[in-house]
């Protein structure tokens, strides 16, 4: 009887506690809302595409302009329309500051050594349409890809310069167009959503801006120049 009594007095207590603990799901909702926005921070890397004139390559054989990036920041806004349960639509305009440094070869010939040398900033306002394509959600935890296109503004240009490379003012255009790649993961935490993740940013239009000597060291060995970036970005939402 005492055994059977005990027995029973701790069913009753362990029985009120689950053996398997159940996991807490945060933001349960949070996928449903049709528009919600958010804020993101990053890091930035930029370098150039260069594509040389024939005569260039054939006489000087094949010695590179060589692009040095420098880290940049991007800081920025995010819209977010949901399209269904695994496609959104996101604008997210932003603030992109890079630093790249041209070093030209010594085949080129310059007059000084400082010449062969370019520090160019960038400034730009980055204007992203994309379409962020995500898996099943997995508890707290969501992987997602994104494609899109975007549009530049670069606030540091020199576009209107009337200088140019022999006043050592190097110009490039102050709009262009990107085609953008990018992956990640959402992680839903239980107050707001924190998502990492990696893009690709790759310019299809050219960017410069020639001298006005059409013989310039500076410019005249390349025929078109081309943006591409990568960046880390941290979004809150």
């Amino acid at each position: 009887m005492l055994l059977l009594s005990c027995f029973t007095y701790s069913a009753g207590v362990f029985g009120q506690y689950p053996t398997v603990r159940e996991r807490i799901i945060n933001l349960p909702t949070f996928d449903q809302k049709p528009i919600h926005y958010g804020y993101f921070l990053g890091f930035s890397q930029y370098d150039f595409k260069f594509e040389y004139v024939k005569n260039y390559y054939s006489e000087l054989l094949y010695k590179d302009v060589a692009v040095i990036p420098k880290s940049g920041f991007t800081v920025g806004l995010i819209g977010d329309l949901r399209l269904n349960n695994y496609f959104n639509l996101r604008f997210e305009p932003g603030l992109y500051y890079s630093r790249r440094e041209l070093q030209y070869p010594d085949v080129v010939g310059f007059e000084k050594e400082a010449d062969k040398i370019r520090d160019i900033k960038s400034t730009y306002i980055h204007l992203p349409l994309i379409l962020k394509i995500s898996t099943k959600r997995i508890n707290n935890f969501r992987p997602f890809i994104m494609a899109g296109f975007s549009t530049d503004f670069n606030l540091s240009s020199n576009s209107k310069n009337t200088d140019d490379n022999s006043s050592n003012v190097f110009r490039t255009r102050a709009q262009n167009l990107n085609y953008e790649l990018g992956l990640g993961f959402d992680f839903y935490l239980y107050y707001f959503k924190f998502s990492p993740s990696l893009r690709g940013i790759f310019s299809f239009q050219n960017e410069l801006i020639p001298d006005a000597n059409p013989d310039s060291p500076w410019t005249g060995i390349i025929n078109s120049m081309f943006s591409r970036g990568i960046a880390i970005i941290i979004t809150f939402e």
